[in-house]
């Protein structure tokens, strides 16, 4: 049996629901970053965490490991791509699990702490508590966009007691009522120099990039290492891998998203 759960590529949002709210985000969907499982015959072992790890995490969902069990991500963790998320919905399919994803998004929260929303079909369609599993609200479907990418500075662990993130509940009241690409992409850039402003890292080339070539916003990994630019479709300058890696990122990648 094999199995293929697609990452994401950062976020478009994320920060505190007010001062003192949970940690909300609003997730990047990126299939082409996904974590690939199978399931053999064979004796009880898990390649990508210990087996006694996988049997805990299985035991609230009433299931059992299937075998000899195999995940392969797509990326490195904790470059902001949601792997660690991705290998639990990835074990959780592969014992069996045909449940809600709410159930599942509870359960991936009591083992790690804190949980993306890659277990359901439209993530970015979902205003996410990562720290309480919860989807609080639905949000509007965004526009078709080209996203070129890649990855500035080195790994940072998803900590479930950090909770030291801007108040983004302006942000998240604008993103209710955008309706055109150009709106989404500043509230994103927005979320995005928040955060970087806050947390660092100092001499983040993201913003500058956008401003040099002339994307419509950018969007970072708000725990990780994941940078991006937003453009509308076919819009993306020519030489825009060529000044990514000029300014330090690495694994660039270029991808469409939104729409129907």
């Amino acid at each position: 049996m094999r199995i293929r759960v697609a990452g994401h590529f950062g976020e478009w949002l994320q920060g505190r629901l007010g001062a003192d709210g949970p940690v909300v985000l609003v997730t990047l969907p990126c299939p082409a970053l996904a974590l690939e499982g199978s399931a053999l015959p064979g004796p009880m072992r898990v390649q990508g965490m210990t087996a006694r790890a996988a049997r805990e995490f299985l035991r609230p969902l009433g299931l059992r490991l299937p075998g000899r069990v195999r995940l392969r991500a797509g990326v490195a963790p904790g470059l902001g791509c949601g792997m660690s998320t991705a290998r639990l919905v990835a074990l959780a399919g592969l014992a069996g699990w045909d449940g809600p994803p709410e159930a599942l998004a509870q359960v991936c929260v009591e083992f790690e702490g804190a949980s993306d929303p890659l277990m359901f079909a439209r993530p970015e369609r979902l205003l996410w508590a990562s720290r309480l599993g919860l989807a609080l609200d639905a949000l509007p479907a965004l526009p078709r966009h080209d996203l070129i990418g890649g990855f500035f500075g080195g790994p940072v662990r998803t900590e479930p007691q950090d909770e030291r993130f801007p108040d983004i509940s302006d942000l998240i009241a604008g993103w209710q009522e955008a309706r055109d690409l150009a709106g989404f992409a500043a509230l994103a850039s927005e979320s995005a120099q928040r955060t970087l402003a806050l947390r660092g890292p100092r001499g983040d080339p993201i913003a500058a990039l956008a401003r040099e070539l002339g994307a419509l916003g950018h969007v970072i990994a708000h725990t990780g290492a994941a940078r991006g630019l937003i453009f509308g479709p076919g819009t993306v300058p020519a030489h825009a891998r060529d000044a990514l890696r000029a300014a330090g990122l690495r694994g660039v990648m270029q991808m469409r998203a939104g729409g129907a």
